[in-house]
């Protein structure tokens, strides 16, 4: 006999004996046979399963699926709605902030929805709207955007102070021609055309610091209380480091061959052989290379360090910069350059060949916001690809960068359902008005 034979022929028999009791069986009988059948052959395991073991099976499956699972019973929905991990990482891989001190298992599932839709909107271009500003009466050359409050400033002699929200003028002030400002509570800085830096109060209007020394126009200025120092860049090729409250120039920085087109302060968040955690640095830029230096009272001032893409001065950098401390980003014909900080090394340069010369605007630990021509886009760092894209008008254009900026930032470092609202970009228009984009609610 073949091996196995003989266990075949007693299952045949064995069916052959219950077939004939079937056979002769009444509705009752097969009632019975189908209600105990049905506990016998359905085994519920996220039921019968220890609940760790139902997780660890559980982080197997997408959370699309899950979501699918959870219509089967109450049961089932009970215990995949309380898998907290599963639930964080799938918010986790969308870009999404976690909190783990929070534990809150059905919180997560709702955070997972939410989020769910709110890229469904990205990916489909519907997760913003625009809205307009409308009040100067002459090209608007500066912009500055802070805790929901937007400063522009014109070429008719006045810097205003716009509520984002409402997209009311809070304040509005006479001034010179503004290429730069920067505000807060109570003052304005603003760089002109005019080759002057000034401070001006904003509950009075008046001018309070009239800052005198370059030779060309002031395309960027940046200052810090806490230092009471100002900065500025100019067409004049050189840097300027002021007393802020005195007005006095306390140092002038040279060595760019191109104008100075952007200035930042900003304190260091990594040690090295330059500088420690805590020291306030200055970094400057111009078309073909960025100049890092550090912020003292000496005449004689060193630049520490100057980055460039091109040795050959062949390849320019876009007019706008990113330094948060720690690394430092800036766009390209070539790419969006990442350096880190501590070492000056390039960390990586981001292609997308699909749109070639890509500005920035913003850069965090998820996404990063750029736009060109025609476009405002949104990449994922984590895979360096367009995620979400929005059409822009035809704005008005500007070599130094300063007639466009991002607006609240922190979403960049991973959405968290409540800092996706507010300004996420504003340019100045032809007709002299503001053309905002702002994150839709949530529906």
């Amino acid at each position: 006999m073949a091996p196995g034979a003989g266990d075949l022929g007693a299952t045949n028999g064995k069916n052959e004996t219950l077939d004939h009791l079937i056979s002769l069986s009444g509705a009752v009988q097969l009632r019975h046979l189908s209600n105990n059948l049905e506990t016998l052959l359905k085994r519920d395991f996220l039921k019968l399963l220890p609940l760790e073991l139902s997780f660890y099976l559980l982080k197997w499956l997408d959370p699309q699926t899950l979501l699918t699972c959870c219509l089967v019973s109450k049961q089932w929905n009970k215990v995949i709605s309380a898998c907290t991990e599963v639930w964080q990482t799938a918010c986790k891989n969308l870009g999404w902030q976690i909190d783990d001190s929070l534990q809150d298992a059905l919180h997560w599932k709702k955070v997972y929805l939410k989020a769910i839709l709110r890229m469904k909107q990205l990916e489909d271009h519907e997760a913003f709207e625009t809205s307009s500003l409308i009040g100067h009466s002459a090209r608007v050359y500066a912009l500055y955007y802070k805790d929901g409050l937007l400063c522009t400033g014109s070429d008719d002699l006045s810097a205003k102070l716009w509520d984002v929200s409402t997209g009311q003028c809070v304040y509005g002030i006479q001034t010179h021609t503004c290429a730069a400002v920067k505000f807060d509570e109570q003052k304005l800085v603003t760089g002109s055309f005019d080759n002057t830096v000034a401070c001006w109060e904003w509950s009075s209007g008046s001018r309070t610091q009239h800052f005198r020394g370059h030779t060309g126009a002031v395309f960027s200025v940046d200052y810090n209380d806490e230092l009471d120092i100002l900065v500025s860049g100019s067409a004049d090729f050189t840097v300027k480091v002021w007393a802020l409250s005195a007005g006095t120039c306390l140092n002038t920085l040279t060595g760019h061959t191109e104008w100075v087109t952007k200035v930042v302060l900003q304190k260091c968040k990594v040690k090295s052989l330059l500088h420690s955690p805590g020291d306030y640095i200055l970094l400057s830029a111009d078309k073909y290379e960025i100049k890092i230096w550090p912020i003292g009272r000496e005449i004689n001032c060193k630049c520490l360090k100057t980055l460039s893409v091109s040795e050959d001065r062949s390849i320019c950098l876009q007019p706008r910069l990113h330094f948060d401390g720690k690394y430092i980003v800036c766009s390209s014909a070539l790419g969006l350059y990442q350096w880190d900080f501590a070492s000056y090394d390039i960390l990586r340069v981001i292609k997308t060949p699909e749109i070639a010369n890509l500005a920035l605007l913003g850069f965090g630990d998820i996404f990063a916001l750029l736009f060109d021509n025609r476009y405002l886009y949104i990449m994922d760092l984590r895979t360096e690809s367009l995620i979400s894209r929005w059409p822009l008008p035809e704005y008005r254009k500007s070599k130094r960068g300063s007639s466009f900026l991002a607006g609240e930032a922190s979403w960049l470092n991973g959405l968290d359902g409540h800092n996706d609202t507010g300004l996420v970009f504003a340019t100045s228009m032809p007709d002299h008005s503001i053309h905002l984009v702002l994150w839709k609610e949530h529906g």
